[in-house]
């Protein structure tokens, strides 16, 4: 359940381009059903289907200053990268735990039994990117090539 439809800002052939609004009204502007435990999360927005991701998930997530997530979780396929963007708080992979703050990054294997908290007095704020695992073959500048463009916007 989205409260807050997405902005589609542009598209065409070879790109999806949207606008999810403010990072401050994650919470008021978004919510979806959990699929496994039928609960409404407040905070968090997808953006695969929006986008027509096919190599990636990416969500936005808010999570209430003092508060953590209900439950730890894993994967069967795919690895997690975390993104923090605002709070502070502690991540967990197994029995490992671990202070996080603003510009932490955090990847998680599938396998890895993951939570986190936020022990901070504002809202955390943290991108997910989800990905199969390995399945990176090329990236950065071994996966391109440079070609010569006119941009069209003016500087």
């Amino acid at each position: 359940m989205t409260v807050h439809q997405m902005k589609k800002i542009s598209e065409n052939t070879n790109y999806t381009a949207v606008n999810i609004g403010s990072l401050d009204s994650l919470t008021t502007n978004y919510s979806f059903i959990h699929a496994k435990t039928k609960q409404e999360v407040k905070g968090k927005v997808f953006v695969k289907e929006a986008t027509k991701a096919t190599g990636t998930e990416i969500s936005f997530t808010a999570l209430p200053p003092k508060s953590e997530l209900p439950y730890f979780h894993f994967h069967n396929k795919d690895e997690e990268t975390y993104l923090i963007l605002k709070g502070t708080g502690y991540y967990q992979v197994d029995d490992d735990c671990f202070p996080i703050s603003e510009g932490s990054v955090i990847r998680v294997a599938p396998q890895g039994k993951r939570g986190l908290c936020n022990t901070s007095d504002v809202e955390m704020v943290y991108i997910c990117i989800q990905s199969k695992a390995n399945s990176l073959q090329e990236h950065t500048a071994d996966d391109g090539g440079r070609v010569e463009f006119n941009p069209k916007w003016q500087i």
